[in-house]
């Protein structure tokens, strides 16, 4: 599963959260709060609403809707209970780093560069170098979305912000922060993958 549909399920999750938090905490009330007024604002002609409208009130006793109400209290326990399990479920990696094993979210990780016989992980803040090749990083982060690009270079996808095309087939790709790679002919087809939908292009990449 890439880290897009990861994000999108934790979307739909919090949502879902969000409606079960309200329909368990909400007390629905058959009858309209005493005393109140239900009220809806409506012009003489069509409906349409305009500085001159009248008011048209019906007594609460009278009304079939449904006072909602929310307890805020239990709605934010859920909310911060809801952050705390998308942090632990938010794709991670692990590696060994100056003797002491380090943990990096993989959202925060922009691309993944050879250097000799180790690898560059382009973290947001600071490089990490780490004892692996190339290839078997990009075969181990290719499920989270990583594609590469160049026979030394893999980039998280959901970190690209732009891809430009070049006279020689090839590309140029930029990433969250401006850093720019180059996207080389045999890894081109790969650029499909950086999005689901491509609107306003005749030639789309590969």
């Amino acid at each position: 599963m890439s880290v897009r549909e990861i994000q999108d399920q934790k979307a739909i999750a919090r949502e879902m959260f969000v409606q079960q938090a309200t329909n368990t905490n909400a007390d629905v009330l058959t009858r309209p709060l005493r005393g109140a007024a239900i009220c809806s604002t409506k012009s003489r002609r069509n409906y349409a609403l305009k500085s001159t409208a009248d008011e048209f009130c019906e007594d609460a006793g009278t009304s079939l809707l449904p006072v909602i109400r929310v307890d805020a209290a239990n709605l934010m326990r859920v909310l911060r209970r809801l952050e705390v399990i998308a942090k632990r479920q938010a794709p991670r990696i692990a590696f060994k780093a100056k003797g002491s094993i380090l943990l990096l979210d993989l959202a925060d990780i922009l691309a993944v560069q050879a250097e000799g016989n180790y690898v560059s992980l382009r973290h947001q803040r600071n490089p990490y170098l780490v004892h692996e090749s190339l290839s078997s990083m990009a075969e181990k982060l290719k499920p989270y979305g990583f594609i590469r690009i160049h026979r030394s270079v893999v980039v998280n996808s959901s970190a690209v912000e732009e891809i430009q095309p070049l006279p020689t087939g090839e590309y140029r790709l930029r990433v969250k922060g401006g850093k720019e790679y180059l996207v080389t002919r045999t890894y081109k087809d790969n650029l499909r993958d950086l999005a689901q939908v491509w609107v306003g292009s005749e030639r789309l990449p590969g």
